[in-house]
């Protein structure tokens, strides 16, 4: 499972990459009356939407900004869960209690209305979008890299640390994090396939950036004129490719965790 979704995140990365060089029109140019909403042929090989614009061409650049949204929105999310989890869990007592009181009032809250709410709010840009979904996904990252903090500083290492008198931020930074970091890179993995969702999702309801291709863009603009149910060919492309990328890094994050988390390795 984590050698496939490893082969998917590849070939998406690929694809981004190569975009420039792949796509064989400009995304963002309209084209002549007469290729209006042509299925895919010789020329044109996912066909076009409704203003000639390519779809592959699109496809290949909605690659490049799914995937920089996943991984700097997961970036964010990474580096605040991270941080919360990991003075929650050394400093313990009321601290950790209050710290962990927060984190499930706001895991309780649902996601999607008060990332619609803060999108519609701070309006459509691509960093505003990558900061609402980053800012609102760290709680899972904190609990887990939290747990893993309060087995750590239990270790002899740790104790020996304070013996010989290592300031808290010290033993946090070079004796706990190096434990945790495996731990927080499957948790960035997954984060990364939870923030792709996030972004298709909020780009389809029409709080994306419509200066930028993406493959929600591509659902939203498909739904909005009115041929979502007859240009299959403008649906289908971004649709599997949004459940394919999300299901690679859910894959990989998946094996990672299978690996590099402690009770995964117990069982």
């Amino acid at each position: 499972m984590g050698l496939l979704g490893l082969m998917l995140i590849s070939i998406f990365a690929f694809f981004s990459l190569g975009a420039p060089i792949l796509s064989p029109h400009d995304p963002y140019e309209f084209g002549p009356m007469e290729d209006v909403l042509i299925p895919p042929s010789r020329e044109y090989l996912l066909g076009t939407d409704d203003v000639a614009r390519d779809i592959y061409s699109q496809l290949l650049y909605g690659s490049r900004v799914s995937m920089i949204i996943g991984l700097v929105s997961a970036a964010i999310s990474t580096v605040i869960g991270s941080t919360v989890g990991l003075i929650s869990g050394y400093a313990g007592g009321k601290i950790d209690e209050l710290v962990m009181r927060i984190v499930d009032i706001i895991m309780v809250i649902p996601g999607l209305p008060i990332m619609i709410v803060l999108a519609a709010i701070l309006g459509p840009s691509i960093w505003n979008i990558m900061i609402v979904i980053g800012v609102l996904g760290w709680t899972g990252t904190s609990r887990i890299v939290r747990s893993q903090v309060l087995s750590v500083k239990e270790r002899p290492y740790v104790e020996a640390a304070r013996c010989i008198g290592a300031s808290a931020p010290a033993i946090i930074f070079f004796e706990v994090l190096p434990n945790v970091v495996p731990i927080i890179f499957a948790q960035t993995m997954m984060g990364i396939a939870g923030a792709i969702y996030s972004e298709a999702t909020l780009s389809f309801l029409g709080l994306g950036d419509p200066t930028h291709v993406s493959w929600g863009m591509m659902l939203h603009f498909a739904f909005s004129s009115g041929n979502m149910s007859t240009a299959w060919w403008w649906v289908v492309p971004p649709g599997v490719a949004i459940a394919l990328m999300v299901l690679g890094f859910t894959f990989f994050g998946s094996a990672l965790n299978e690996v590099l988390n402690p009770r995964y390795r117990h069982r």
